[in-house]
């Protein structure tokens, strides 16, 4: 795909279709690394790890912290 460098206010940008935007991962509002290589402009979405409530929404927004787990008997030669 080719796309044309324009004027943008006192800035320069491009327009990229939404389906470059879908098979690279990158949603609207996304922060992007800019990196200039040989020549190259290359746009790289950085790894973000995924907050607490992120993680609990997979779950029903239920983390279940219920205190300590229950480990019944030992079963070798641990120390209780």
């Amino acid at each position: 795909m080719k796309v044309t460098l324009k004027r943008w206010g006192n800035s320069q940008g491009i327009r990229l279709s939404k389906d470059i935007l879908d098979e690279s991962g990158i949603s609207i509002d996304d922060i992007l690394d800019v990196e200039v290589s040989e020549g190259r402009i290359i746009l790289v979405k950085p790894f973000r790890h995924k907050t607490l409530e992120e993680r609990a929404a997979k779950f029903g927004g239920r983390l279940n912290l219920d205190g300590e787990d229950d480990w019944v008997t030992p079963e070798g030669r641990e120390v209780w």
